[in-house]
C-alpha cells in the first residue's frame, strides 16, 4: 500500500468536517445570497448516499464489463467484441442527463434512473480494460497450459484472469472515478447525493450551494482514486 495515495482521502474527510463551519466564508464570497451554506441535509448524509449509488452501479458494471470482455476474447468471437464495443460505446456516448430523462417515465424519480446512467458510463472502461488485459496474455503461456491438458475453463480461471488481473483493476479504478463524478447528475431525478446541493443551487440561484456540491464531488472522486491506488499493486496504476 502506498500511503501517499491516501492524501486525497484525508482531504475529502477534512472537507466534510470543515465545510459546515465555513458559512461565514461563503457569506463573504457570495454577499448577495441569503443562505450561503447548504443546510437541508448534512453533507455526511449526502456523501454516504452518493457512495451508495456509486457502489450499487459498479457491481453490475463490473459484472457486465468483465463478462462481455471474456466473451469477446474467446476464439472466433471477433464479431462479439465489435458488437459489445459498439453497444457499450453508444451507451456511454449518450449524456447521462439524457439517459435519466428517458428512464424517469419508466423507472420513476429517485435512484433507479441515476443507477441506469451510472451503469452505462462505468461499463465501457471495465470492458475495454478486460479485453485489453486478456489480449496481453502471452500465447506461449496459453499453449503451455493447453499442452498440460487444461480445459478452456481452467485456462481462463487459472491462467488468463490471474495474469490479466492488474490491467482489469485499472479499468475498474477508472470506472469508479467516472461513477463518482457522474453520480452527481442523479440529483436531476431526485436521487439524494452530492449533486443535490448543485441542483438546489441552480434552481434557487444560489452559486454557493453549487460550489459546495461540486467541491465535495470532486474531492470524493480524488479520494476514491487515491484509495484504489493505495490498495492496488504498483503496476495497476493508470498511466
Amino acid at each position: 500500500m502506498r500511503w501517499g495515495a491516501l492524501l486525497p482521502v484525508l482531504l475529502f474527510a477534512a472537507g466534510l468536517l470543515a465545510l459546515p463551519l465555513l458559512g461565514p466564508g461563503f457569506a463573504a464570497l457570495f454577499p448577495d445570497v441569503a443562505e450561503p451554506l447548504y443546510r437541508r441535509e448534512a453533507f455526511g448524509t449526502l456523501a454516504l448516499a452518493h457512495a451508495g449509488l456509486v457502489l450499487a452501479s459498479l457491481l453490475p458494471a463490473a459484472a457486465i464489463g468483465i463478462g462481455l470482455g471474456i466473451a469477446a476474447t474467446r476464439p472466433g468471437a471477433r464479431e462479439v467484441r465489435a458488437v459489445a464495443d459498439a453497444l457499450v460505446g453508444f451507451a456511454q456516448a449518450v449524456p447521462p442527463v439524457a439517459v435519466i430523462t428517458i428512464a424517469v417515465p419508466v423507472l420513476g424519480f429517485g435512484a433507479a434512473p441515476a443507477l441506469l446512467a451510472l451503469v452505462c458510463y462505468a461499463t465501457l472502461p471495465v470492458l475495454r480494460g478486460t479485453t485489453g488485459a486478456l489480449a496481453t496474455v502471452p500465447p506461449e503461456v496459453l499453449d503451455a497450459a493447453r499442452g498440460a491438458g487444461m480445459t478452456p475453463r481452467q485456462i481462463l480461471w487459472q491462467v488468463e484472469l490471474p495474469l490479466a488481473a492488474t490491467p482489469i483493476l485499472v479499468g475498474l479504478r477508472v470506472a469508479a472515478v467516472l461513477a463518482v463524478a457522474t453520480a452527481a447528475v442523479g440529483a436531476v431525478a431526485g436521487a439524494t447525493c452530492l449533486g443535490t446541493p448543485i441542483i438546489a443551487g441552480l434552481v434557487n440561484g444560489n452559486p454557493a450551494w453549487v460550489l459546495q456540491g461540486a467541491l465535495l464531488t470532486g474531492l470524493m472522486a480524488f479520494a476514491v482514486d487515491g484509495l484504489l491506488g493505495a490498495l492496488a499493486p504498483v503496476s495497476a496504476s493508470p498511466p
